[in-house]
């Protein structure tokens, strides 16, 4: 823990940071912090036909939104193309790496024919030996090693040996000049001296190329340390359809980061049997060693749950903050600090999402309450008109207006009438949300107010006159 480590998250910015992605992030981002090392953002834009600033900005976003801060960067890959090339040509000088020529239909072919004939669809090393030059349509591969054993020793899964025999000449420039991904994350890792690289375990496979390519570059690979997949319930690779999207659609869905964040930890990484946890703890507890060799289940209930957790433990003041966006995109106005503060409150214990706040908050915002039909039926009734009038005609003149001076109001009033308190409370509950559900009555008549109290139990009374 003497800040040497020097980890890097690398997205592709082909599309927006999914949850594979971001976790494989919080994973780099909580081993530097913890080992108090140093996090690199690098933008591996390489692919010049599918990158996009739009994506870039999104996972930048992402990772602002999460809290995962950066210590350098981001460094964009394709800014560094000069650099890949001198590699190539130092590698190409040093009979490490050779010009081909073969076309992409000369390949297939040769993958269908090897197919066919029961062996390993690899390059057949055509080209290898015939020094040709570099021309409009050749690429750069990798002379690899075609004796001997390459061993990735993993902190998570342990050693995995590979054959050299089995790998075959990577491609590390294409013919358009730029590099391709095995070779640009090697040279880009030795040049900012990466010493542990912490990424999912679809990689694994790539990983004795590179460990081959470092050795050609003369450096000394960093540590490796593979994360398991994440899975859907039914163990497939997860999608779309296991309820998995991009982390901004999750702020928008009305998560909140911190919630995110706790869940992506839990799907690979355990301590004890704790749940919960802040960022000081993950910091302080997060470890390589208590990765998970097997793949991890995504499941969106538990993500839920602690969606709801942490909008009941938020600071009262950065909820609100927070819920400000969604009630402007919903034109409820925001702008009475005091009176959206007292919603909060009484939604906060009812909300799984700030979205699902937002809904059930609407009847706050609303000049004119909308009835829910079957609510509207079954208790704004004619024969309750008689309870609403007592209610609007007694509330001016009731001194104690709290929670506990509503609830001495209405079982008083309830008794003065000669009914149970219910009779009263689910008429002026429908009255003044327009539900048969909402919060307590007592509590939406405080932070309603006297007079919008009394103007929505009038506009009921109109209602139930109109039929």
């Amino acid at each position: 823990m003497d800040g040497t480590v020097r980890v890097r998250f690398a997205p592709s910015p082909t599309g927006y940071l999914h949850v594979g992605g971001a976790r494989t992030a919080l994973f780099n981002w909580l081993y530097a912090r913890h080992m108090g090392g140093q996090f690199i953002l690098r933008i591996e834009d390489t692919d010049q036909l599918r990158s996009t600033e739009e994506s870039t900005r999104a996972i930048l976003d992402a990772l602002t939104w999460l809290g995962l801060n950066w210590d350098e960067g981001p460094v964009f890959q394709a800014q560094r193309v000069d650099v890949h090339r001198a590699m190539v040509k130092n590698l190409i000088d040093a009979g490490k790496a050779f010009h081909c020529a073969c076309t992409q239909e000369e390949l297939e072919d040769k993958r269908k024919r090897a197919l066919a004939e029961g062996r390993k669809p690899k390059y057949d090393g055509t080209c290898r030996e015939k020094q040709l030059t570099k021309a409009a349509n050749t690429v750069v591969r990798f002379r690899c090693p075609q004796v001997g054993i390459t061993i990735v020793r993993d902190l998570i899964k342990g050693n995995i040996t590979f054959n050299n025999a089995e790998l075959d000449d990577l491609v590390i420039e294409r013919a358009d000049g730029y590099p391709t991904y095995n070779f640009a994350v090697v040279v880009d890792d030795i040049e900012m001296a990466i010493t542990h690289v912490i990424r999912g375990d679809d990689h694994v496979n790539n990983t004795p190329r590179q460990i081959l390519l470092y050795e050609a570059l003369g450096s000394d690979p960093p540590q490796f340390g593979h994360v398991p997949m994440i899975l859907g319930a039914d163990k497939a690779r997860l999608s779309k359809r296991h309820g998995a999207t991009s982390v901004m659609a999750y702020k928008e869905m009305g998560f909140l980061p911190e919630a995110l964040v706790n869940y992506l930890v839990r799907l690979g990484w355990s301590h004890g049997d704790q749940e919960i946890f802040s960022m000081d703890e993950l910091i302080r507890l997060f470890s390589l060693e208590s990765v998970g060799k097997s793949a991890a289940i995504f499941n969106p209930e538990k993500l839920l749950w602690l969606n709801q957790h942490y909008i009941q433990e938020y600071p009262a003041d950065k909820l609100v903050e927070t819920m400000i966006p969604f009630w402007t995109a919903r034109r409820f106005d925001p702008s009475d600090r005091d009176y959206i503060g007292h919603v909060v409150e009484n939604l906060r214990t009812r909300s799984k999402t700030l979205v699902e706040m937002t809904d059930q908050s609407a009847f706050y915002f609303q000049d004119k309450v909308g009835y829910d039909p079957e609510a509207a039926k079954k208790f704004l009734t004619t024969d309750m008109k008689e309870h609403l009038l007592a209610v609007a005609d007694r509330l001016p003149s009731c001194r104690e207006y709290s929670k506990a001076g509503m609830e001495v109001f209405l079982r008083e009033l309830a008794e003065d009438r000669g009914v149970k308190l219910k009779v009263i409370a689910q008429p002026l509950r429908v009255a003044l949300t327009g539900k048969s559900i909402s919060p307590g009555v007592d509590e939406v008549m405080i932070t309603l107010g006297k007079d919008r109290v009394i103007q929505r139990i009038r506009q009921a009374i109109q209602f139930m006159l109109s039929g």
